[in-house]
């Protein structure tokens, strides 16, 4: 059954469109069915604790005060955003100030997904609606993947030295994800999964192996309130979320499966609605009689904090008029209200979680997909006192917050400074529940960490891929950025710009990155790019890679450095 379920998955891949039809078809039902026979729960993992990962969407390191006064020593009373829940979590847990993501959310997603690192398996950024082989009924070129983008890109007027490589909108069926590792439990998925070829049938959550879907989108972003927006039809909660019509005529339609709202009725705000679920779900699990009935993996991923900015009904003018407002940049009436019902849903958990007596057999884990967003205007939020935002490399676009906590096993209201990454959460919870690892997983198990404050996880090696000029601008003169690649290494973070320019920085004695070291510390600059260089060369793909624009012209170009091409053989 397992070989079948896989054989389908892969015919998504492969580009023949009569066996994508017929997997495309598969009833969810069935597809649950096949992932529940391949399941072997021994007696030790069936006492395997509950798992709730909640993930968020955009939220920045300061905007929890728990983090924000962790970094900066402002008390709660002093700031505008009000995270009281979060703030308990993390009274009651283990806080990491080290804590990495990837820019953007696809990425970090495929990467908690898989254990690997996002480059690796071929996603290098968050899609919106766009073209790739598949859905615009393109004979996929060899080399490629049919759910590959054609060309991602924003409309930028400066001058660009590269084109964008591309990305890969999909996970390999062939991988093996998270809900199939922890087989010993019975997992269930709400909220947003951006990882299905933008709605491909059998690419979504319960062909990937979750057992169970309460509500789920393959979309970036969705409306927050209960109604239909005429002037973005696709992005209306819940009617988009159920809508049966491809983004393209050219997709076939039986393969095509955006989401689902979940059965009504439906609360009034989309965090709350997800929250309901989740709340529903881990009610449902504890109430199940059945004396063999697995624990529960439960994957809460939360649209909240991304746009579009809409806040929940009543909590406006009570931030429109809050003097704290203007407080480490955070002035954002809306985002603020937005922060405080995410906040709002996580207590909602918590409390579910220790009503029912399961706190003790039940982790926590919260964390975000990249850093808060800046970009916008006006600005989403700060990441004060870090550098830089969301699509950026620097701490403010990749520190994220994360909170571990089970009572009596994982507590104490402390903090950790290891590096720990994306890419190690598949290995913990593994190590958590008695599951295997698939061979390739990259991360690393933390459980040590939460265990001894003094473990030693060895010196990280952490890389970022991000092949894309992008409307963002760069923190440091008013231009768009460049391709970027980036590693940590122990104590120091390297960042390639494409256009030819690195920076080297000591991210413990210098963690808001205002010393470039690259000149005065030329050597160690010189051998992390090679290092850099060499991963690249050997874990991604090229066509994952930025080339050279033809129409490229220096004279015009803006930058107050020259272009100096350092790929080398990275490049076709």
């Amino acid at each position: 059954m397992k070989n079948l379920r896989h054989a389908c998955r892969s015919a998504i891949l492969s580009g023949f469109a009569l066996s994508l039809i017929a997997c495309g078809n598969q009833d969810t039902t069935a597809v649950t069915t096949i992932k529940s026979a391949d399941a072997q729960v021994t007696s030790e993992q069936s006492g395997a604790p509950n798992i709730v990962f909640i993930l968020a969407d955009d939220l920045g390191i300061s905007d929890i005060n728990a983090y924000a006064k962790h970094f900066t020593g402002k008390s709660a009373d002093e700031l505008y955003y009000e995270t009281p829940n979060i703030d308990r979590l993390a009274s009651k847990g283990i806080s990491f100030s080290q804590a990495y993501s990837n820019p953007l959310c696809g990425p970090t997603r495929a990467a908690i997904m898989t254990g690997q690192n996002a480059a690796r398996v071929g996603f290098t950024t968050a899609v919106p609606l766009t073209k790739t082989y598949f859905n615009q009924g393109i004979e996929t070129p060899e080399g490629n993947n049919p759910h590959d983008a054609i060309y991602h890109y924003d409309k930028i007027k400066e001058q660009q030295a590269w084109m964008n490589g591309s990305t890969n909108t999909a996970l390999d069926p062939e991988l093996t994800i998270l809900p199939e590792v922890l087989n010993s439990h019975h997992s269930a998925f709400i909220g947003k999964w951006h990882l299905g070829g933008l709605g491909v049938k059998a690419l979504q959550p319960v062909p990937q192996g979750f057992d169970e879907v309460p509500a789920s989108l393959d979309f970036g972003g969705s409306q927050y309130h209960y109604e239909t927006n005429p002037k973005s039809p696709r992005y209306a909660w819940p009617v988009g979320w159920d809508t049966e019509t491809p983004h393209y005529k050219t997709m076939p339609k039986k393969v095509f499966d955006i989401g689902t709202a979940g059965k009504a009725p439906h609360a009034d705000y989309l965090t709350d609605d997800l929250t309901d679920r989740a709340v529903d779900f881990i009610k449902r699990r504890h109430a199940d009689t059945d004396p063999n009935k697995k624990p529960f993996f439960l994957y809460l991923s939360h649209f909240a904090v991304h746009t579009p900015f809409q806040a929940p009904k009543g909590l406006l003018p009570y931030y429109e008029n809050k003097p704290q407002q203007g407080t480490l940049g955070h002035s954002n009436a809306t985002y603020a209200a937005m922060v405080s019902r995410l906040d709002a849903s996580i207590g909602r958990v918590m409390d579910t979680i220790e009503d029912l007596g399961l706190g003790k057999n039940t982790i926590i884990v919260l964390t975000s997909d990249n850093g808060g967003t800046e970009y916008t205007k006006p600005a989403a939020t700060d990441n004060q006192p870090f550098r830089g935002g969301k699509a950026t490399m620097y701490e403010g676009g990749v520190r994220v917050p994360l909170i571990v906590y089970m009572a009596d096993k994982f507590e104490g209201g402390t903090w950790r400074d290891q590096v720990v990454t994306s890419v190690d959460h598949m290995p913990t919870l593994a190590a958590l529940t008695g599951n295997e690892l698939p061979e390739g997983t990259e991360g690393q198990n933390f459980i040590p960490v939460l265990e001894n404050a003094n473990a030693d996880m060895g010196e990280r090696t952490l890389i970022w891929h991000y092949p894309y000029n992008v409307i963002v601008r760069h923190p440091n003169y008013d231009l768009p950025l460049t391709p970027t690649s980036g590693m940590r290494k122990g104590d120091y973070k390297l960042l390639w710009d494409w256009h030819g320019k690195l920076e080297l920085y000591n991210i413990v004695d210098d963690p808001f990155e205002n010393t470039n070291l690259a000149d005065s510390m030329s050597q160690r600059a010189d051998d992390m790019f090679n290092e850099l260089h060499s991963w690249l060369l050997t874990n991604v793909n090229p066509k994952y890679m930025p080339y050279r624009n033809k129409d490229y012209e220096e004279s015009k170009d803006e930058r107050s450095y020259p272009f100096k091409d350092l790929s080398g053989a990275l490049t076709q």
